[in-house]
């Protein structure tokens, strides 16, 4: 029982004390290769992406499909005010880091207690900068775009590429971060996406427990101008 509860001292302390500084994210990867090392790698058929927020339900992955990634994704989410605009930002993409964290996930002593930390993360990952997520000892698997053409786009290198369109959204749950140091206008939707022309390898990819990334209510008049908003949540893809 002690040894279990310090392994979850100490995952928890790699996940979140390696955005601190570059220094102290050099010597957290050296232990979580050294206990990586003596670990099996985690079976990702174990864990369950979040599809319910209290109240309403996301539909459930497509049966055959089997779980290729759980990423963490920083970044933000990007709208547009036209001038003198009043109505609400226009939302024209996202950008993002995709963290993978399935390195880590050994380190914990069940996937309950690992899904309870992962399920915390975005609130406090919504608050750190790129530049720090960028040193950090969990490595970056891919990226997130939108391409010219509006389409959303998650590149995950060796694991594939999923052009996605939106099937389905529920509102983040009322107790969801709103943004970076729990201020902010709120989080975004939790999504699930499918895949269009030109995926390779993913199917399928569920944005949930989100942290920020909602635009002002209004523009506020005022000049033409673009709006970033700081965002943190789990991406899980399936294929």
């Amino acid at each position: 029982m002690a040894g279990q509860r310090s392994t979850f001292i100490a995952t928890l302390a790699i996940l979140l004390l390696s955005f601190v500084c570059s220094t102290q994210a050099r010597r957290i990867k050296r232990l979580d290769q050294q206990l990586s090392a003596r670990t099996k790698p985690m079976d990702l058929s174990k864990f369950q992406v979040p599809l319910s927020n209290g109240s309403a339900t996301l539909p459930s992955p497509t049966t055959g499909l089997s779980l290729k990634a759980i990423t963490l994704g920083r970044g933000t989410q990007n709208y547009t005010c036209a001038a003198g605009s009043t109505a609400p930002p226009v939302a024209i993409g996202a950008k993002a880091n995709l963290l993978d964290v399935s390195s880590l996930l050994p380190l914990i002593p069940s996937p309950n207690k690992a899904q309870t930390i992962l399920n915390l993360l975005p609130q406090y990952l919504v608050s750190f900068d790129f530049s720090v997520i960028q040193n950090a000892s969990i490595p970056i698997l891919g990226k997130h775009i939108f391409d010219a053409a509006g389409v959303p786009v998650f590149d995950l290198g060796s694991k594939g590429v999923l052009r996605a369109k939106k099937i389905a959204g529920i509102a983040a749950p009322k107790t969801a971060s709103k943004g970076a140091n729990g201020q902010g206008d709120g989080a975004v939707d939790w999504l699930a996406l499918t895949e269009v022309e030109g995926s390779v390898g993913l199917k399928e990819c569920y944005r949930v427990e989100t942290a920020g990334g909602k635009p002002p209510a209004s523009c506020g008049g005022g000049v033409a101008r673009s709006i970033e908003v700081q965002y943190a949540t789990q991406y899980w893809f399936f294929g």
